[in-house]
């Protein structure tokens, strides 16, 4: 499959979500929370909000999607909808806390009303995020074994590792390319590698350098 036939498929993945989701079902809305929390806790603590600030935040920007899902005008573009009522509610909370400029918070002067630079790469994290958790999916049970272990923090040592899985301790690292092999041919990984939101040496954070693969 092409990037190009693979940002396809994501795009359809996250309106599937939102299309089910607007219908009822709870599964679908629960893959979109999944899917884009990171997003929105990122954003909080861009706005230096934490906490109950922060679930503030994350419960009014949940509801507001519950109340419009049917009507997104475009249910692809799900993401960047988030960032900027994300940005919004946060001003909202900072506001009611206390007399802060603009300035004070993000250096603008501006209350947003579209994405800014730090907001965009905020939303390339999480797609990057999502995309990888959507491709881990697609791996033999063996692989995302390995992953998970590898990626564990603090860094599991390679001993154990061999035990749990029951492989010697020599095997892991040809394992391990050979599961990033297959991690970065996967559509989802393949799309952002092409559009440059990631990289092969960073599809997959704390499972080493994939340059010798």
């Amino acid at each position: 499959m092409t990037a190009k036939a693979g940002l396809v498929r994501a795009n359809g993945l996250v309106t599937d979500l939102v299309t089910r989701a607007a219908a009822g079902d709870e599964q679908a809305w629960g893959a979109l929370v999944e899917r884009y929390a990171p997003l929105l806790w990122s954003i909080c603590r861009r706005y230096r909000l934490a906490g109950a600030d922060a679930a503030d935040v994350g419960q009014s920007v949940w509801l507001r999607l519950l109340d419009q899902l049917g009507s997104l005008r475009d249910p692809a573009a799900l993401a960047g909808w988030l960032a900027v009522t994300t940005e919004r509610e946060c001003w909202r909370v900072l506001r009611a806390q206390r007399p802060l400029t603009a300035a004070a918070v993000t250096g603008t002067g501006v209350i947003p009303d579209q994405r800014t630079p730090v907001a965009e790469q905020e939303l390339l994290r999480a797609e990057r995020h999502a995309a990888l958790r959507e491709a881990l999916t697609h791996l033999p049970p063996r692989c995302q074994q390995l992953i998970a272990l590898l990626v564990e923090d603090p860094p599991r040592p390679y001993a154990q590792i061999s035990a749990t899985l029951g492989i010697p301790v020599g095997s892991i690292g040809p394992a391990r390319r050979r599961c990033l092999a297959k991690l970065r041919r996967d559509p989802a990984i393949a799309v952002l590698i092409s559009t440059g939101a990631t990289s092969a040496d960073t599809a997959c954070p704390g499972c080493g350098s994939t340059a010798s693969l």
